[in-house]
């Protein structure tokens, strides 16, 4: 049975019951029963078609239906999955694949397919992130070996092939230019049909060669309004709902929401290139003009952590190693004018921005907003086209290692370099932390990158966010994952 928490009042429930009317997934078409399938309101729309070479790769991910060679434990090392073991030698390092695996289409994985799956990622374009600077190359052994070498050492291959943007797909899922998931994964659950934006539906994969999924299936609708995902879990709509805006985890019952500290940052990205911000004192102004504490309590409602720098709690070793950052002095901004861009989909930025907007106004800017959805602001935020951005970003979403999350976003080469930096220190610093071991001298070496990016201001960390979710209290084993890579597993299912 479904118990629903706590109702709307009735204006925003009737309000929230019409954005819902008609839009949660049926489940007829696959002829199983619908109180066993398990039904997900997740927040942000496909923007590329769920193609694996885009962010849609983590909605992948999230429904167990493309797999990697390698996944992370807990504290980011990397573990077996398509591989079940792997060692370096020098710019090399060879994988050994499991047995018995194979992709929803009944095709064998095989050394082939790796090859071709990782060989397109490497060429792909725009990269994916987690490939930012790495020349990454991909050949087969013999059937169940392959060989990933790079154009310089790194100790991070096997984290950096745990992105879900380097999953291993079947060779139907490449036809032209294009990379299509359906049917072509590797995990318990096989992408059946995608409904443009709207919905995707999953059904169980008997094959799966981890075991057998508890639930027959998941029922995927995109809902990118907060409100609105929180209604689905008071009526009973959803089981699962992803990132429930902190207005609406006041009006959920406790039991029904969970609360992690996580590696994302709320940031403001301020554009080093061109405008106000070009200017190094007036970059300082903006700084010195942010209050953090008061927007974690009037917007977060204490739900987030004021930021100290771009890492946040959820890397608890950031803080021992971090040291005072020597910045510029402050300018005065004398009635410039400044536009800030942000987007809806995360429901608190729009507040974010406007708090920034009176505390920048009141230290002498003149602040004008642009707030659309992410899909139709992304291009123009990484083009320059605003004075400053304000993002949630997670810090370690690729690889479980920050210096390639600092690298896409602050390297003159960076594929996510909204602020536009390029800074000859910054590029520096963020080479050694690349190149640097895993262990202690590579957590200071990412700390010593993460100064440099601060000195410039071209970033102004503000707080560090919990992720909300909820889960309907017949929900079993949904998992909670800071890193976003998980939500559906093997072991979900309803009661």
């Amino acid at each position: 049975m479904r118990v629903p928490a706590r109702l709307l009042p009735l204006p925003a429930a009737l309000a929230a019951s019409a954005l819902l009317t008609g839009c949660f997934a049926t489940t007829e078409a696959t002829g199983t029963d619908a109180g066993e399938r398990v039904r997900v309101a997740m927040m942000q729309p496909p923007r590329s078609g769920l193609s694996p070479l885009s962010d849609d790769a983590f909605k992948l991910s999230r429904w167990s239906t493309a797999e990697t060679l390698v996944k992370l434990d807990a504290d980011g090392d990397a573990r077996p999955a398509l591989a079940t073991e792997w060692k370096q030698s020098g710019r090399s390092w060879t994988f050994t694949l499991r047995e018995g695996v194979t992709f929803h289409d009944g095709t064998e994985l095989t050394a082939e397919a790796v090859v071709r799956s990782l060989t397109r990622a490497a060429g792909a374009s725009p990269k994916p992130r987690i490939l930012d600077g790495v020349e990454l190359t991909v050949e087969a052994v013999d059937a169940a070996t392959v060989t990933v070498t790079t154009a310089e050492e790194d100790p991070l291959v096997p984290q950096r092939l745990s992105s879900p943007q380097l999953s291993i797909l079947a060779a139907k899922a490449y036809r032209g230019k294009t990379v299509n998931p359906v049917g072509a994964g590797t995990g318990p659950f096989e992408l059946t049909r995608v409904n443009g934006t709207s919905s995707a539906a999953l059904d169980r994969y008997d094959d799966y060669w981890g075991g057998t999924a508890k639930a027959p299936g998941i029922d995927v609708t995109f809902v990118p309004d907060g409100t609105a995902r929180a209604a689905a879990l008071r009526s009973g709509e959803a089981d699962i709902v992803e990132a429930v805006p902190v207005s609406q985890a006041a009006l959920l019952d406790e039991d029904l929401i969970t609360e992690v500290p996580m590696p994302r940052t709320n940031t403001l990205y301020l554009n080093t290139e061109k405008g106000a911000f070009q200017d190094p004192a007036l970059r300082a102004a903006a700084r010195e003009a942010i209050d953090a504490e008061s927007i974690v309590k009037g917007v977060y409602e204490g739900r987030a952590d004021v930021a100290e720098g771009l890492l946040g709690p959820a890397l608890p070793w950031a803080s021992g190693l971090r040291e005072p950052v020597r910045r510029a002095k402050t300018g005065d901004p004398d009635g410039r004018t400044i536009t800030i861009g942000t987007f809806t989909d995360r429901a608190e930025l729009p507040e974010v921005a406007a708090a920034l907007q009176q505390q920048l106004q009141k230290a002498g800017f003149r602040v004008k907003l642009e707030v659309r959805e992410y899909a139709n602001i992304e291009s123009d935020a990484l083009a320059g086209a605003f004075d400053a951005f304000i993002l949630s970003r997670a810090t370690v979403l690729d690889s479980g290692d920050p210096a390639a999350y600092l690298y896409s976003d602050f390297a003159s080469d960076g594929s996510f370099n909204i602020s536009q930096l390029a800074d000859p220190a910054v590029d520096k610093a963020l080479h050694k932390a690349g190149a640097t071991p895993t262990g202690d001298a590579r957590r200071q070496a990412v700390i010593d990158a993460e100064a440099a990016v601060l000195a410039t201001d071209a970033a102004v960390p503000m707080l560090h966010e919990r992720v909300i979710q909820g889960d309907a209290a017949d929900v079993v084993g949904a998992a909670h994952d800071p890193r976003e890579r998980e939500l559906v597993t093997l072991d979900t299912h309803v009661k």
